[in-house]
């Protein structure tokens, strides 16, 4: 699922006569994603680190001058371009300290914002809708301007987008109350113009959109819009359609509703959505559907499920404004311009219904085929049910069960050896794929005799059924249930290897069963070798080592042995910790989740706290190596679990004397790694200055001409050679040419 991250301050806004405006123009990217260049409303420009929350240059102009656009950044000769009082483009570089001794040029018309094209060069975007490559426009910069637009349409909103190799400028336009969209193609130059569904029931009554966004997805241009009724929508442009402006208007465009935002029967005033990606939408300024009125909420919507993911309540006054840059949100609200990293996984049904398996799961273990509810139902292979869709009439035939019949009828009365040993024998002269309708019936009918038979249990062969890979909780949901009734731990860990499906209730109800299950009992039970194996190796006592400048004690510093970092060891037995191993590997939904957890007993809490500082100790250290993910935990999940054991007893553990010592040690943890992460950070540029310095200048075909008299001094005339060579790094010949 989406996720939103602690947000954090990159710079105050300023005050402005007008306090429905921030009082920023915009924001772009400079030289890398690491850095952005801030306009505000009035006349300065200002460039800033983000992971630093500094800036590192500013430019202002003089008093009585103002900014008509964004600053942008030309990659290409590493300059700044914007526009001042309507139509004089300012050109400077970062070591330019005033922009009035910078390069500037009037313009024959004003102009409504200069896009940069990663890759294409800069574009000039005119009021009046038509556009021109930088370059050009300064070559001559009174050159007359093309109106492309009509009288009284005036341009609302613009944006450039990437198509493969093509570089097209987009940009609304409103003309009395209508709204229309235009695309601008550049290599070559071609428009098309499309007319916007009103939203309304008469363009004069219709409501003006407050916010667009635009991207480029399988061939079409996908234009975002939202209303103020809370209504989003979206619109697609074809790339393939007819590049030509149609004759005697513009195109009508279609359009489809992605979400419909509950604003409480108001309207909405300052709001603002963007794509995040193909999936994913993030809006600002529109309520939350659990919070009351007049509270502001930055919120990431799943369209393809229609789900609310992350939301994370904006304090202070929203502006309707919101950029998204290298997972970064950027946010004016307030008094502040807020920084929020995101995150969204790829979308599918498993993660918006919290069941997709991690980063460093068993995926490999996951059933390839689980059987379908209706064959289980009515007993029919999925052959039966193709051949029973095409004809209705033909009645599907007893006898494909087989062998699995006559076991399901000794299930009934035959004794524990019996039914395991035909269990077995079944699994081994069938192939499991085959079996799959039957597989399901026979484990329900199995887990049914031994609740109401208590003397009868066959473990091999509900151990075996599990290990087939083709069951899942959802076809026997009593099946994990027993296993812990029976304290049958080898059939729990088959259970939660094999099902992705394991809800969370039935999670918690396996970790507490685990955490007070006696040590002497959970020794003797058989489980898997692989994993008691690895726990062997990685549980026996180990000191701590120092990495990264931090030394993973687990405790205190001892004053009497600072040079010997103190022993730190698992605090429960191999059995326990590979079961617990299981438990942290199982995917679920945080939501869901952190309900069920509120059940632990302050002992279970400890003991399971402690056991993931154990592993977060194992993997500070140099000599800990994960040769199977499917065996144990990762980092994220330990980290995950602990966060939510945090949030779910934060009293407990405040109120608990023996969890402070506990506490502290996580803090520092959490402290070091956030110390680690930030030198990381700093030799990542440093790494990038390197790069930047090694990187050779392009240079052209240049000529070097040589002048000569034949016979001395004489009266010859002079000739002319050329020595033609080709630009540096390429091979090195020299060709003369009289």
């Amino acid at each position: 699922m989406a996720a939103l991250y602690e947000g954090y301050t990159l710079c105050a806004l300023l005050k402005t006569p007008n306090s429905l405006v921030s009082g920023i123009n915009g924001i772009e990217v400079d030289s890398d994603i690491d850095h952005v260049v801030v306009t505000d409303s009035t006349r300065s420009v200002t460039l800033y680190k983000v992971s630093d929350q500094k800036p590192l240059g500013s430019w202002t102009l003089k008093q009585g001058q103002s900014l008509s656009c964004p600053a942008v950044y030309n990659a290409g000769t590493k300059e700044y371009v914007s526009v001042s009082d309507g139509k004089v483009i300012r050109v400077w570089k970062a070591e330019d300290l005033l922009l009035d001794k910078a390069f500037k040029a009037t313009l024959s018309a004003n102009v409504w914002r200069v896009h940069a094209v990663p890759g294409g060069g800069l574009f000039v975007l005119f009021v009046r809708g038509a556009v021109r490559l930088l370059d050009d426009v300064l070559a001559a910069p009174q050159q007359p301007i093309e109106e492309v637009l009509g009288q009284e349409e005036n341009i609302r909103w613009s944006a450039t987008v990437t198509a493969e190799t093509q570089h097209f400028v987009i940009f609304t336009t409103e003309q009395n109350s209508c709204h229309f969209l235009y695309v601008q193609r550049l290599k070559p130059n071609s428009l098309q113009k499309f007319s916007l569904e009103p939203q309304g029931p008469a363009p004069q009554e219709a409501q003006a959109p407050l916010s667009f966004s635009a991207c480029y997805q399988e061939g079409h241009i996908r234009l975002l819009c939202l209303y103020p009724d809370g209504h989003v929508y979206q619109s697609l442009v074809s790339m393939r359609g007819p590049p030509a402006l149609p004759p005697g208007g513009a195109a009508p465009l279609p359009r489809t509703q992605l979400l419909g935002l509950h604003v409480g029967g108001a309207l909405l005033e300052a709001a603002s959505a963007i794509y995040l990606d193909d999936c994913h939408v993030a809006v600002v300024g529109a309520p939350h559907p659990a919070a009351g009125p007049g509270t502001n909420f930055l919120c990431i919507w799943n369209t393809n499920f229609q789900t609310l993911q992350a939301g994370k309540e904006i304090p202070g006054k929203v502006y309707g404004q919101l950029w998204s840059y290298a997972g970064k949100l950027f946010i004016p609200h307030g008094r502040s311009l807020t920084v929020i990293p995101y995150e969204c996984p790829t979308s599918s049904l498993a993660t918006a219904l919290g069941k997709l398996k991690r980063a460093g799961s068993r995926d490999s273990r996951v059933p390839a085929c689980v059987p379908s509810w209706s064959s289980l139902l009515d007993g029919r292979t999925p052959s039966d049910l193709i051949e029973s869709s095409q004809n209705k009439a033909k009645p599907v035939q007893a006898s494909s069960a087989g062998p699995a019949d006559h076991v399901l009828g000794l299930v009934e009365t035959a004794t524990v050896e019996a039914v395991q040993r035909e269990v077995e024998a079944l699994l081994s002269r069938a192939d499991p794929q085959d079996l799959n309708p039957w597989l399901g019936q026979l484990a329900c009918s199995l887990v049914s005799r031994s609740s109401t038979d208590p003397p009868f249990y066959p473990a091999s062969g509900l151990a075996a059924l599990v290990r087939t890979g083709s069951l899942c909780h959802s076809v026997c949901p009593e099946l994990l249930l027993l296993a812990l009734e029976k304290r049958d731990y080898l059939l729990a860990q088959l259970c939660l290897q094999a099902f992705p499906d394991v809800p969370e209730n039935i999670t918690c109800c396996c970790l507490k069963t685990f955490l007070s299950a006696p040590e002497a009992e959970v020794q003797t039970a058989c489980l898997e070798p692989s994993s008691l194996s690895f726990m062997e190796t990685h549980s026996a006592p180990q000191r701590g080592i120092e990495l990264n400048g931090f030394t993973s004690t687990g405790g205190g510093p001892d004053p009497e042995k600072p040079s010997s970092p103190p022993i730190h060891t698992c605090p429960l037995g191999v059995h326990k910790a590979v079961l617990l191993n299981e438990v942290i590997q199982t995917p679920y939904s945080d939501a869901f989740l952190l309900p069920h957890l509120k059940d632990l007993s302050p002992q279970q809490l400890m003991l399971f706290l402690q056991y993931l500082h154990f592993l977060y100790l194992q993997y500070s250290q140099d000599s800990f190596k994960q040769e199977d993910k499917s065996i144990a935990p990762t980092l994220t999940q330990i980290m995950d679990w602990v966060c939510l054991l945090l949030d779910a007893h934060f009293t407990v553990l405040v109120m608990t004397p023996e969890a402070r010592g506990l506490l502290v040690n996580l803090h520092i943890f959490v402290r070091s790694q956030v110390r680690f992460c930030s030198e990381l950070g700093k030799l990542e540029g440093s790494l990038q200055e390197i790069q930047t310095l090694r990187r050779q200048k392009e240079m052209g075909q240049y000529c070097i001409q040589t002048r000569c008299r034949k016979g001395g001094f004489g009266r010859e005339p002079l000739k002319f050679k050329s020595c033609w060579r080709e630009p540096i790094g390429s091979e090195q010949n020299f060709e003369t040419k009289p």
